[in-house]
């Protein structure tokens, strides 16, 4: 599963990006972190804006509840979640998960 960490303000989210991807998409889990790609290039912030947008629409909140914390050019990443504690994170990323 994904090691998600607390955080006095939600939840910390890991994953492991790809930039310049055929498709914007959540691929699953690798090496305990949520596997996203996105269409952008890793250029200015673009694909971390990108990133950010993706999980937001993807885990159904807002897109302000998503932030990039650490990895800004980094494929490891790890996304600061606001409003969801790492129980509430686990149980969301468990329903959208269940197809993988």
């Amino acid at each position: 599963m994904i090691d998600l960490r607390p955080h006095s303000d939600g939840a910390i989210l890991p994953v492991h990006a790809h930039a310049g991807a055929r498709r914007n998409e959540v691929g699953g889990i690798q090496n305990g972190r949520l596997k996203v790609s996105t269409t952008q290039a890793p250029e200015k912030g673009k694909a971390n804006t990108a990133l950010e947008k993706l999980l937001a629409k993807w885990l159904n909140l807002r897109r302000s509840q998503v932030m990039l914390l650490t990895g800004e050019t980094s494929p490891k990443k790890d996304f600061l979640v606001l409003g969801l504690d790492p129980v509430e994170l686990t149980h969301q990323l468990e329903a959208r998960l269940s197809d993988f």
